[in-house]
């Protein structure tokens, strides 16, 4: 039998363990938002291209055209506000306050 190599987890470790689990959520969340983008674009240039090859030019410059690129593009600033702006309203700190809140709640209520 062999001797098992059995390190204690140490706070070091768990450190290193949440820092990747939070950069691998950011990548997550950055992938998304690109792939959001990359449709939107390939998406809206495909409708008004169709629009443009079907209407007059009177039609194709009224609201109808580019609202669904006017309406989408609302989704994706929101989108790209989530992704990569610092919100501190619900920061990672308030995440934190806020689990450790619950978790007292619970070990009061279960005692």
């Amino acid at each position: 039998m062999q001797n098992a190599n059995i390190e204690p987890f140490t706070k070091n470790n768990y450190d290193k363990e949440q820092a990747y689990i939070r950069a691998k959520k950011r990548v997550k969340a950055l992938k998304g938002f690109y792939w959001h983008l990359f449709w939107y674009i390939l998406v809206n240039i495909f409708l008004i291209a169709m629009i443009a090859i079907n209407s007059s030019s009177a039609q194709f410059w009224q609201f109808g055209t580019f609202s669904t690129a006017f309406f989408w593009g609302i989704g994706i600033v929101f989108h790209a506000i989530g992704v990569f702006a610092k919100n501190p309203i619900f920061s990672k700190a308030w995440e934190e306050k806020k689990i450790k809140e619950y978790l007292e709640k619970d070990k009061k209520q279960w005692k």
